[in-house]
């Protein structure tokens, strides 16, 4: 038997390798992979050409980022370089509530560094947006370190400032608060926010899957810290009024009070003191009575502390000189329908006896008989009815009628202080006029190294006799004797004003006191108002005056201004005389 070779057949040609499809089935077959090959290389070029820079800051977005160098802000600081606000390094704790991964003992932890409930914080980590949530702002540095030491990862710290305020209550009014973004939002703060607030910078950063920063990559923009500034306060005559100041409402029983010190010769303010107060360290329940700046913000109407001005001009116009008698019999003054009075019947007085006793039909008297018009120009050069301007916010302009408008009782009525409105910081730049032979000044409440320019607004001559009659108010048989301060001469006057409530007047009272010190040589001026004193008296001259003294007395020995006066000199026997309301 023969046998067969197969070593000459071809292996394709074996039966079991035969493909009985048809040829064009392979065809579509190397078509669609063919297809596949071209979509493939159209997707890289889209990508790698087309796509290229969109698809590399996405890239960067998930490893890195632009970190904020936050600027320290600027301090601020009383005439004498005293801190009063100035920044600290503080954290912001933050988390990626999506890559938090923490057991329930550290979550309780955590919540009891800041000072939060368990339950608000696991409700922050679960519902808010799940890249990014603040926990706590202003975290202060130790508190930091021992959240950092929990260790819990999608918990992260930034670096910021919170600011601190080291006077406390005593200066809240003046220095005002910053909210938690480090915005002003009160006082000197938000008035100069711009300049202490400077300019923050940038960095780039890249970061690991889990936030941490593993590389530099330099910075962007620097940081500019803000400007520093100085105040014209006091620290120490600002302490002085503000404690007499509340001592004075507590234990008249007010609702509130506030009291003004200001530089007699450069028109700076020494001191603002206001009560009711605040801590702007701890400010987790402020009420709109605490807040308010009443000094600046609040208007009243000024009773009798006007009558200097109303004598002022009838001097100046040449109607009256100060020995000229006004018959203030019987006591009353009726103008058409209405009728106006004193406290007691006084006879006949001079000018100057006038405002030593307060007589508001003495004033009435001398205002009717000057034109309507000359008042209001002189309301007006003194500052009355406009915001001073003094850079601060909040400043009311107050309320003075036009002349055309005035009925003969409203003139009567507005020379001694009822029908128009000022804040207590405009009536005490209106005293100015009195300390410095009629010129009047404008105010800062920030350091100046110039003497300002004031504004003439009457003769010298008329400004030092009313200055002599000033200080007759506040001597012996005037309406303040308990103004006087051992070793200085004092002027200056009360005022008594009802309050208006629905618009009618009711017996609440508002008693005030303007004035300065030293006479021969006037160096502070110092306004106090006390509002709705309650515990028996409300005269200016029993309630307001005696604050009065202690601050000038107080302000003058802390500036070591000599004293023009005896030492014995002080107090006036018996009862002041009791201002007409």
């Amino acid at each position: 038997m023969t046998r067969r070779s197969n070593r000459n057949v071809p292996f394709a040609s074996n039966p079991l390798l035969r493909v009985k499809l048809p040829a064009w089935r392979s065809q579509v077959v190397m078509l669609m992979v063919a297809l596949a090959f071209v979509a493939l290389a159209s997707r890289a070029v889209w990508l790698q050409v087309f796509s290229q820079t969109f698809l590399q800051k996405q890239g960067e977005m998930r490893y890195a980022k632009t970190i904020e160098l936050p600027a320290s802000r600027g301090k601020i600081f009383d005439r004498n370089g005293v801190v009063l606000a100035s920044s600290l390094p503080a954290r912001a704790v933050w988390a990626i509530p999506e890559q938090v991964d923490a057991t329930p003992r550290q979550l309780a932890s955590l919540a009891k560094l800041l000072d939060t409930g368990e339950r608000e914080l696991r409700r922050k980590l679960a519902e808010e947006d799940r890249s990014f949530v603040y926990l706590k702002r202003q975290v202060d540095a130790a508190v930091a370190e021992q959240v950092a030491a929990l260790q819990i990862p999608g918990i992260h710290q930034q670096r910021e400032y919170k600011r601190y305020y080291p006077q406390g209550e005593t200066f809240a009014h003046v220095v005002g608060f910053t909210n938690v973004e480090d915005v002003g939002q009160e006082g000197v703060e938000l008035a100069r926010n711009p300049e202490l607030a400077g300019r923050s910078g940038s960095r780039r950063v890249i970061r690991d899957r889990l936030g941490r920063v593993i590389e530099d990559v330099g910075a962007v923009r620097e940081p500019h810290n803000g400007r520093d500034l100085a105040l014209s306060i006091d620290s120490k005559i600002q302490f002085l009024a503000f404690d007499a100041l509340r001592e004075a409402v507590q234990s008249n029983k007010a609702k509130a009070g506030a009291a003004v010190v200001i530089d007699a010769r450069s028109g700076e303010v020494l001191a603002l003191a206001n009560w009711p107060t605040y801590n702007p360290n701890q400010r987790g329940q402020l009420s709109g009575a605490q807040l308010r700046n009443r000094a600046i913000t609040d208007t009243f109407e000024p009773g009798s502390t006007m009558k200097p001005f109303t004598i002022a001009l009838a001097l100046e116009l040449g109607e009256v000189t100060p020995s000229t008698v006004i018959q203030t019999a019987p006591g009353r003054l009726t103008i058409g329908p209405n009728t106006i009075g004193d406290a007691h019947p006084h006879g006949p007085l001079t000018v100057e006896q006038v405002v030593q006793k307060s007589s508001n039909v003495g004033t009435a008297k001398i205002a009717l008989g000057m034109p309507a018009q000359k008042m209001w120009e002189m309301y007006a050069e003194l500052g009355f009815g406009q915001a001073p301007r003094i850079g601060f916010p909040g400043a009311v302009a107050g309320r003075v009628r036009p002349y055309k408008s005035w009925r003969p009782i409203e003139q009567a009525t507005m020379s001694y202080g009822y029908g128009l409105s000022v804040s207590l910081l405009q009536l005490a730049r209106a005293y100015t006029v009195f300390a410095n032979d009629g010129e009047l000044l404008p105010l800062s409440m920030f350091k100046v190294d110039e003497q300002p320019a004031g504004q003439q607004v009457m003769a010298a001559k008329t400004a030092r006799s009313v200055r002599h009659m000033l200080e007759m108010a506040a001597g012996p048989g005037g309406t303040a004797p308990q103004a006087q301060i051992a070793g200085y001469r004092v002027a200056g006057k009360t005022g008594t004003a009802h309050k208006r409530d629905g618009g009618k007047y009711v017996n609440k009272y508002l008693a005030s006191f303007v004035g300065f010190a030293p006479v021969s040589d006037p160096r502070v001026i110092v306004a106090v108002m006390v509002d709705e004193p309650a515990a028996g008296k409300y005269y200016g001259g029993l309630v307001a005056a005696p604050v009065f003294a202690r601050i000038v007395g107080d302000s003058l020995r802390t500036l070591r201004v000599p004293p023009d006066a005896p030492m014995a000199q002080l107090a006036v026997p018996g009862p002041a005389v009791k201002e007409s309301l």
